[in-house]
């Protein structure tokens, strides 16, 4: 009896030393196998701050490929600009200097002019409304159309409304007149400040705060995210909601790089890619309320433009819609319907 014990005991023992010696050699084949250099390292350009909606969203996303190719795409996301500026980083994408990005369609619209219809003056009439439109067939449609300039559409990133914040109050159409506003380097754009009767001025995002420190331009326009996280409310006291526009960003991939790719690792990589989005859309709207309330708490003025006035402002966009609409008016009253 006591010698059956004895064996049992020694198999207990020799069974526990070989479940953790076992352990032991899977962890270090897992380690070892998501050690191993990845196949592909690529660069991601993104221009805001390490801790903004679009830049985690981006880190997201390399962090769901990286995992869902088991270590064998491995993104490295470059905030800040590193890459340079948005228009710069369209051009290296196309070659596949760069291999993936976050950018406005501001930016994509100077080269694939159709992108334009989405950004147009008061288009949409809610958040929801924009997403209604972009995450069904007319959102897929547009994604398509970065082809057009050898890019893939990924999908869609939020960066809210966009407002205009000066150094003076902006309460009505007239205030507007002659006021020197920064815009993107968009010519949709310029064309929109023109319309309301204000002077447009092309500056790089990075230049904007000493742009209004130093009065060279008196307004600048953007979500309350982008105007808290640069400091903008420093400089630009008065913050005045007329949403204006609401322009959706776009997550891109070169087609240079895409077509060294798998149709496996091009599904996985526009999986992750939408995935992202849901979250980068969470976090804009936690971030949204953030910056607002802290803007608030330094002072800064608000200003909400009255739906009659802001009526004003729509109806002095007649000739944008018509310069770049002129052969898609059907699409944009399908838009505004939708």
């Amino acid at each position: 009896m006591k010698k059956k014990w004895a064996y049992g005991i020694i198999f207990i023992i020799a069974l526990i030393v070989f479940c953790v010696v076992g352990n032991r050699i899977y962890m270090w084949k897992t380690s070892n196998a998501k050690n191993e250099s990845p196949d592909f390292v690529f660069l991601y350009a993104e221009n805001q701050t390490a801790d903004y909606p679009t830049t985690l969203g981006a880190e997201k996303f390399a962090d769901l490929v990286y995992e869902r190719t088991d270590g064998r795409i491995k993104i490295l996301v470059k905030h800040g600009a590193e890459l340079g500026s948005e228009m710069e980083v369209i051009q290296q994408l196309r070659y596949g200097g760069i291999a993936f990005a976050r950018v406005s369609i501001s930016q994509i619209a100077e080269y694939v002019p159709d992108m334009n219809i989405l950004q147009m003056p008061y288009l949409y009439s809610s958040s929801d409304h924009m997403w209604r439109v972009l995450d069904g067939e007319i959102g897929d449609e547009f994604l398509s159309k970065a082809s057009e300039y050898n890019l893939v559409g990924l999908s869609w990133y939020d960066a809210g409304a966009r407002n205009f914040y000066s150094t003076k109050p902006i309460t009505c159409l007239e205030d507007l007149q002659g006021m020197n506003i920064r815009i993107q380097e968009s010519d949709m754009m310029a064309d929109m400040v023109s319309a309301l009767g204000a002077n447009p001025v092309k500056i790089v995002y990075s230049d904007v705060y000493s742009a209004l420190e130093q009065g060279i331009v008196d307004c600048a326009e953007n979500n309350w995210p982008s105007y808290e996280a640069m400091d903008h409310y420093n400089v630009a006291r008065y913050y005045t909601i007329d949403e204006h526009t609401r322009v959706p960003e776009m997550q891109i991939c070169s087609a240079e790089i895409w077509n060294q790719l798998s149709e496996s690792d091009q599904q996985i990589i526009m999986d992750c890619a939408k995935e992202s989005a849901l979250y980068e859309r969470q976090l804009w709207q936690e971030r949204e309320k953030t910056s607002r309330e802290i803007a608030e708490k330094s002072g800064v003025t608000v200003i909400a433009i009255t739906p009659a006035e802001k009526q004003r402002f729509r109806k002095a966009m007649s000739s944008v819609y018509e310069k770049y609409c002129v052969n898609q008016m059907d699409i944009l009253e399908k838009i505004m319907e939708y």
